[in-house]
């Protein structure tokens, strides 16, 4: 049933928040100053607000009241569902209200709200291609990230003209909560962090408005300070999993090439969901002398893991401490293992945390950031060879098991399987080598099941990405290595 727009967004705001029907007039007029008054009396069939919201943003370019590129669009669409947004100070009353009676359903009632207001992009996600592949290590997954929007050239081209305020100081930081955004940043009008206590000092929780997996969250240092990984890591990272109940939690590594994007705010990402690699078994038992209430063992992944297992959360981050410490200064140099060169650091750790099973659990992930002649993206970063497929640095989250490729392949795969069937196509000379072997290793190939076979085989490469990013190959000198290592640390028995 057809409705005025601005009166069905009034309407939606009004069942969706604090206002109420004496408010509609004032709602009215506050959405006619953003939008313009010119076609206000426009009808519409969309009901859900999130879509009446989009056709606002729309009506407001048409009127000029807004400029035509995504960033200065998302402003106003920020703007228009922060009326549905409580202010933070009530956000964070009313968790921490349900948070005493039923910690569950404070988490579940603020990732409602962060979907409800759009602050987490149900709709642009809804686009991403996903799927799973069956390998030796376990079912890993795939996506292809089509929610993130293209940047814009002129928007770019503008943005440089722009004098930078350095404020918030990165997208991180705390003071991003009611930011207004502009054509260079991200509007965060509509976003709200709730805060709590992580040791002594007050961090932040919060949802990633792209999420990759579900519930996908951040929780983030309340100080702008750099990523570091040590046991204060371990502590923050069991703290948060005892008190977010079902969410793992896991922190990129600190040095660059094996670290995330942002290395320069403290902060980790967790969510409700289960990865390969937390299904991946362990396949050699190992005890460390002086932790009798810590089960430990190598995991049966592409990359070198030992997972701690232990009631005690003291224990857990003492042996997960030592770890660490021993692996900042180990090196092997018959594997091409070395802790320094030239004054720089080459190993961290990328952890992750849960608790399973009523105990609490602990994956240590070994990197080493060196790069080489033959390897100058890094010798423990994919490969050329399947750089076609994905070049970026593995972090935290494809660590585990999820693929985020870009959204040139969508294309570029359909190419490809055009050129494994003798159809006309536009493919990538980078796929060439790849797209040949395809076709030499699949001679069943059909219209029918060609985009299939294309898709099992970039889980294929991408297996093989974890793989060149693993300190320890898979190989039996690869595995004697990881145990020397083991007993450096500490190793009961052999």
């Amino acid at each position: 049933m057809a409705g005025k727009l601005v009166d069905e967004f009034v309407a939606q705001v009004i069942t969706n928040s604090d206002y109420t029907n004496l408010d509609a007039v004032y709602l009215k007029n506050r959405v006619l100053a953003l939008v313009g008054e010119a076609g206000a009396d426009r009808t519409t069939t969309k009901e859900a607000i999130i879509d009446l919201k989009d056709e606002l943003v729309a009506l407001a370019q048409a009127n000029g009241k807004v400029g035509a590129s995504f960033n200065e669009g998302d402003t106003l669409g920020a703007e228009l569902m922060n009326f549905i947004t409580p202010r933070p100070s009530v956000v964070n009353q009313r968790f921490w209200e349900t948070y005493h009676q039923n910690p569950s359903q404070a988490i579940s009632d603020f990732y409602a709200l962060s979907k409800q207001n759009d602050y987490v992009k149900v709709k642009a996600i809804a686009k991403n291609i996903y799927y799973q592949v069956p390998t030796e290590y376990g079912e890993i997954e795939i996506t292809i990230n089509l929610s993130k929007p293209e940047k814009d050239p002129k928007a770019i081209a503008l943005a440089k003209k722009l004098k930078q305020a350095g404020y918030p100081k990165c997208q991180l930081c705390l003071e991003n909560e009611g930011y207004q955004g502009r054509v260079d940043y991200p509007a965060r009008a509509n976003h709200r962090i709730i805060r709590f206590k992580l040791g002594q000092k007050t961090w932040g929780f919060q949802y990633s408005p792209y999420a990759y997996f579900n519930e996908h969250c951040i929780f983030l240092d309340s100080q702008h300070e750099p990523m570091e990984i040590n046991q204060a890591t371990f502590e923050r990272l069991l703290s948060i999993v005892a008190q977010f109940d079902g969410y793992f939690v896991g922190s990129n590594a600190d040095l660059p090439i094996v670290g995330g994007s942002i290395l320069t705010h403290e902060h980790y990402q967790g969510g409700r969901h289960v990865f390969a690699m937390e299904k991946a078994p362990v396949e050699k038992q190992l005890q460390f002398a002086g932790y009798p209430n810590v089960a430990a063992g190598i995991v049966k992944w592409p990359m070198s893991v030992i997972r701690l297992s232990s009631d005690s959360k003291e224990e857990l981050v003492a042996l997960a401490s030592k770890i660490l410490a021993k692996w900042r200064t180990y090196s092997d140099e018959d594997l091409q293992i070395v802790a320094e060169s030239e004054g720089e650091l080459h190993h961290t750790i990328t952890p992750i945390a849960r608790k399973r099973d009523g105990k609490f659990e602990l994956d240590l992930v070994l990197r080493d950031n060196q790069t080489s002649a033959k390897y100058p993206d890094g010798i423990y970063h994919p490969h050329q060879d399947v750089q076609h497929i994905k070049k970026e640095n593995i972090g935290l989250i494809e660590v585990m098991g999820l693929a985020i490729l870009p959204p040139r392949l969508k294309a570029e795969l359909a190419e490809v399987a055009k050129y494994l069937l003798g159809q006309p196509n536009e493919i990538k000379a980078y796929h060439q080598a790849w797209a040949d072997e395809i076709k030499a290793k699949h001679p069943e190939l059909t219209p029918a099941n060609a985009s299939e076979i294309v898709k099992a085989e970039v889980g294929q490469v991408f297996k093989r990405v974890l793989e060149d990013a693993g300190v320890y190959k898979r190989t039996k000198a690869g595995q004697a290595g990881f145990m020397r290592f083991a007993h450096y640390v500490g190793l009961v028995g052999d």
